[in-house]
């Protein structure tokens, strides 16, 4: 509960809940991107791991110990340089020049082969190929990579020839460059959620950074307020609002045994709403802290949540309730689906009238409403029209767009939109359009131009991910004054081509469908960093792909993906999840030996 310092309080025991579940937002996580996250508690050492190896912790393996070289730069930025000097050779020391610590950026780069080390005449030669992810800066956050390079060479020597067991020497460094490989990412850093305040300040927006798990407990709230009053990523900024001009923190926060105290500079005029807001997003951007936190500005005690737990769980992240149900298209109509016996299962809620020649679907609730968007074409018909209705279910005023299109996209809901205005978002004939409830498509610019062939919606409604020219990009969306924009596009590294469907799976993580020289599926993160293999051979391009983004307001246990690829339906990365006309419930069975069809274009309501 927040108080001012003089109102005193209590919360009821009903809230008194503890772990991941209970929170608004899920826990911190190791970076990773294949499982759920989970929380850590303050003064634990379970989320805080070894700091990379040293320069003889490998003397037997040369190419262990060039790895270890891409690992050495891995923690905190002031230390960076210290910890990669050992590795090079004294007389090459002076390339490798220390900068400040707020200067220090991080190279990252994936390895798309093993290090190639070869014994020439001229001595031995190590050559890695890479693909560019980003830079790292010492604020968390990972911007697009300023280098183009795919291969670097340098040198390798024994530290003295007649005694091995000292190791080796890198000679010849890449240039002013502290080159870090996605492992040492994974290994060394721990993906961190912050939230900063969409433009109109009604709904909260996620931002990724990595901190070094090397930080003691102590100062990982520190960081986090330093990352708030620092402000969003670039990519962000055109969907956020930063805290007040000259915002600060003064000294560093305390805390122990669950009271944490944060000390702010803050203009004189800030009004007690923003305030509290900022202490919203405080509390969420530290799902690991417990117990009470007090907010003082200019020395001054200026608000107070007595327990954080309770204070997450009383201001959730996102506004949804309810689980979330599956359905997909049969017969050119709407079904639900029931491919887990255990999952909730609603009705379909669509007018009977109106639930004929679909073609795929995006439903979205909204307070007591359903918001549902119909792609439609008729018997025979190769055009596709957008009908799109909103009310209380089952919806049966549904406006169709005055326009046909050879081909459309599902069509997606932006959840964050006026719910007096819903709007969403749809992919047809290679441009992306913005629609009403009016069915009105109008052209939303990117900043990139190319074929557009698919788009998909964050749960906080103000990112997008968009598939142009066969890559993937994310963008801010801004919806002022009814008007739908989206900011300048962020292209992501991925080591799949040819991609074809992408989906939110969680706050900070897409599934991403394309090729790795056969159709596959991957998880990758929200910047491109770091990618996971779902099913590396799905057997047909994937055309239609649906998710559940994992979240801690709503949990859900099932599998959350499901796609189609070749006209086949599965629920899972798992070649036997299948979707089958047996899991579509409200089907009478086929007399025997009829050939029938198969479900697709599965979806999610939520």
């Amino acid at each position: 509960m927040r108080r001012r310092p003089w109102f005193a309080g209590a919360l009821g025991a009903a809230l008194l809940l503890t772990g991941v579940v209970g929170c608004g937002i899920p826990g911190e996580s190791e970076v990773r991107v294949d499982g759920q996250v989970s929380a850590a508690r303050p003064g634990s050492s379970s989320y805080r791991g070894d700091e990379p190896p040293n320069r003889t912790a490998t003397v037997t393996d040369r190419v262990e110990y060039v790895e270890n070289f891409l690992l050495a730069p891995a923690g905190e930025a002031d230390k960076a340089y210290e910890r990669v000097k050992p590795f090079v050779a004294p007389e090459n020391r002076a390339q490798v020049q220390a900068k400040p610590a707020s200067e220090v950026t991080f190279n990252v780069v994936r390895l798309l082969e093993t290090p190639v080390i070869t014994d020439t005449t001229d001595g031995t030669k190590v050559t890695l190929r890479v693909q560019q992810i980003g830079l790292l800066r010492a604020d968390g956050t990972l911007v697009p990579p300023v280098s183009t390079d795919t291969e670097y060479q340098f040198g390798l020597r024994a530290a003295q020839e007649d005694r091995p067991e000292l190791g080796w020497y890198v000679t010849d460094p890449p240039p002013n460059a502290l080159l870090l490989s996605d492992n040492a990412l994974q290994r060394y850093y721990q993906a961190h959620t912050i939230y900063f305040w969409n433009t109109d300040r009604s709904r909260l927006v996620p931002d990724q950074r990595y901190l070094p798990r090397a930080v003691p407990d102590e100062r990982r709230v520190t960081e986090v307020v330093r990352w708030l009053t620092a402000g969003p990523s670039e990519w962000l900024l055109p969907g956020t609002t930063r805290l007040p001009d000259g915002t600060r923190l003064i000294n560093n926060a305390t805390g122990a045994d669950d009271q944490w105290e944060v000390n702010l500079d803050m203009p004189v005029d800030v009004g007690e709403a923003r305030v509290e807001q900022f202490l919203d997003q405080l509390a969420l951007s530290l799902p690991e802290l417990n117990g009470r936190l007090e907010l003082k500005i200019h020395n001054q005690s200026r608000e107070t949540i007595d327990d954080l737990a309770a204070h997450r769980l009383a201001h959730p992240a996102y506004p949804i309730s309810g689980d979330p149900l599956r359905f997909c298209v049969y017969d050119s109509a709407v079904h639900p689906l029931a491919v887990d016996p255990d999952e909730a299962k609603g009705p379909v809620p669509i007018a009977p009238e109106a639930n004929r020649d679909v073609v795929s679907a995006g439903l979205s609730r909204s307070r007591d409403e359903v918001q549902a968007a119909l792609v439609t074409a008729g018997a025979g018909q190769r055009r596709q029209r957008l009908a799109v209705g909103a009310g209380p279910a089952p919806v049966a005023d549904f406006r169709r767009s005055p326009g046909a299109y050879a081909s459309m996209g599902r069509p997606v809901w932006l959840r964050s939109a006026n719910p007096e205005r819903p709007q969403g978002l749809v992919v047809a004939d290679g441009k992306l359009y913005r629609f009403d409830v009016n069915a009105q498509l109008r052209t939303v610019p990117l900043s990139v131009e190319g074929k557009v062939t698919a788009v998909a919606a964050s749960l906080d409604g103000h990112r997008i991910a968009v598939i142009v020219n066969g890559a993937l990009y994310v963008a801010a969306v801004n919806t002022d004054g009814g008007v739908v924009s989206v900011g300048p596009v962020r292209r992501l590294v991925t080591s799949l081509t040819d991609l074809s469907a992408v989906e939110w799976a969680r706050e900070n993580t897409l599934y991403l469908a394309g090729s790795a020289g056969q159709p596959a599926v991957y998880e990758i993160s929200v910047d491109g960093a770091l990618e996971t293999a779902l099913k590396k051979n799905v057997g047909a391009r994937v055309t239609h792909m649906s998710a559940y983004p994992i979240n801690a307001v709503v949990p859900f246990n099932a599998a959350n993906l499901m796609y189609e690829a070749s006209g086949v339906a599965y629920w899972n990365s798992n070649p036997h999840d299948k979707i089958k006309r047996e899991q579509v419930p409200d089907l009478t069975p086929p007399p025997a030996g009829v050939q029938v069809g198969e479900p697709t274009a599965p979806f999610f309501l939520y």
